[in-house]
């Protein structure tokens, strides 16, 4: 049986958008209370009945929450543009390693807009 499973994150940062017009409001200096969504997929273990431990994913995203948490995400090598799009593929890049079931990102920066990405 295969599944998808849906791990909810969070973290708080400052950035600004150094490429958008001039006098748009995203250029100021902001912040977000970011979700990140990291979903996996893969076979149900018959064994143990599941597919993949909560914790080995909360494993691959503590050292990113620890670098982006209450951050300047233009000071992150990588994110010196820090748009949802750019941070989805940059988180991507970074756990796709140590999570190789990864299937889907999605970078939520408010509670009405968010950026999904499959690492295509």
């Amino acid at each position: 049986m295969k599944v998808r499973l849906v791990r909810n994150l969070s973290f708080e940062a400052a950035h600004r958008l150094p490429k958008v017009p001039p006098g748009h409001k995203c250029e100021r200096l902001h912040g977000h209370s970011f979700r990140i969504d990291l979903i996996v997929e893969g076979e149900v273990n018959p064994e143990t009945g599941w597919f993949i431990d909560y914790s080995d994913i909360d494993d691959a995203w503590a050292p990113l929450h620890a670098q982006l948490d209450h951050n300047y995400l233009n000071e992150v090598p990588g994110l010196e543009n820090p748009t949802s799009e750019i941070l989805a593929g940059w988180l991507w890049q970074k756990l796709q390693t140590s999570l190789p079931s990864l299937t889907r990102i999605v970078v939520h920066e408010t509670c009405d807009a968010s950026c999904e990405y499959e690492g295509l």
